[in-house]
């Protein structure tokens, strides 16, 4: 009984239903987080239609969606992450380390400041035409960082993590150029923005978003197979006809397409696409058949866990999810550079 509990296949469904569990215990004390407090009661006859208009107004229009919107952009942005690892063959590769994220970032806030004040930026449907406009500045970002990187007909991993840092670089640099022309209270949006926050949703951001989670995570995980292979030397992967440039390409479109989607979002948020991946693959191995699911549900508890402890620590105040986020990933991307030394 121990042996067949044991094998690889239901460990893999067991820590699935681990991970989804947690998550709705995550989800459940984010409901409370905050400085209104509802009480558990409350909370379930509020979600089966008995609850006050006060609570109703809270749940439905400020909590439920800021939960929602923090598990797809975790999913989200971890499968990006997992992606760019495997194409790259670099476990130090990140959406936000390679530049993917300001990229986008670099778009929107063009965006912000050459619109401020406009019924484009502040109307509904800013939030449908962010995400097209981050995804530019992402695919942008990720051409030059591709281009760059090309010599002598092949990317190497070295070069991709260079060439991705120093056009992180330059976007940052283009950020604080166009933020710095920008009225006091456009600046500070932008700044809190950029740090990685999900606050002041609402269910248009989750409906905005959430067309994009559910096609291109399916993509990513059909991607499994060719994924496995780049992880061989490209001799290796093209004498089992895997034409190895043209799959990378597609899923660097299926990754960037994510980052871009998320960070229209939730904003810059960096190291959750490096930490997922390392978390499931200490956990269930290397093959991205599995790692791409247990993956998408480690970055929706991290997200959720974060978001939930930036309320709560300096409350009433809130601390970005991206500044929590980068707390733990810093630290633990500092540890994957020594380690690679």
């Amino acid at each position: 009984m121990r042996t067949r509990w044991m094998n690889p296949a239901n460990r893999f469904r067991l820590l699935l239903l681990l991970l989804f569990l947690l998550t709705i215990v995550m989800a459940a004390i984010s409901v409370n987080a905050g400085q209104i407090r509802i009480p558990l009661g409350d909370v379930i006859a509020t979600l089966l239609g008995g609850g006050t208009p006060e609570n109703e107004l809270t749940l439905f229009q400020f909590r439920l969606p800021r939960i929602a919107l923090a598990i797809l952009i975790g999913m989200g942005i971890a499968v990006s992450g997992a992606l760019l690892q495997g194409i790259s063959n670099n476990d130090l590769a990140d959406p936000g380390i390679l530049g993917i994220n300001s990229g986008a970032g670099f778009a929107v806030v063009i965006y912000m400041f050459f619109f401020q004040g406009t019924t484009f930026l502040n109307g509904w449907a800013s939030v449908f035409l962010m995400p097209a406009i981050a995804l530019a500045g992402a695919f942008l970002a990720a051409f030059l960082i591709y281009a760059l990187s090309w010599k002598r007909g092949k990317v190497t991993p070295v070069r991709l993590l260079l060439v991705g840092i120093g056009i992180n670089a330059a976007f940052g640099s283009g950020l604080i150029i166009f933020q710095m022309k920008m009225e006091p209270v456009d600046f500070m949006k932008a700044i809190i923005w950029l740090s990685g926050t999900i606050w002041g949703t609402n269910w248009l951001f989750v409906g905005a978003l959430l067309p994009w989670i559910l096609v291109l995570l399916p993509l990513a995980w059909y991607k499994s197979r060719p994924l496995d292979l780049l992880r061989l030397n490209e001799a290796s992967a093209t004498s089992v006809g895997l034409p190895v440039e043209r799959e990378r390409r597609r899923i660097a479109i299926i990754a960037v397409a994510l980052a871009g989607a998320c960070v229209a979002a939730g904003g810059g948020i960096t190291f959750l696409g490096l930490i997922a991946p390392h978390i499931a693959k200490r956990l269930v191995g290397a093959g991205h058949a599995q790692v791409l699911p247990v993956t998408a549900g480690i970055g929706a508890l991290l997200l959720l866990a974060a978001d939930t402890l930036g309320r709560v620590i300096l409350a009433p105040m809130e601390v970005p999810v991206g500044l929590v986020v980068s707390i733990l990933g810093g630290s633990y991307f500092v540890y994957l550079l020594l380690r690679k030394a």
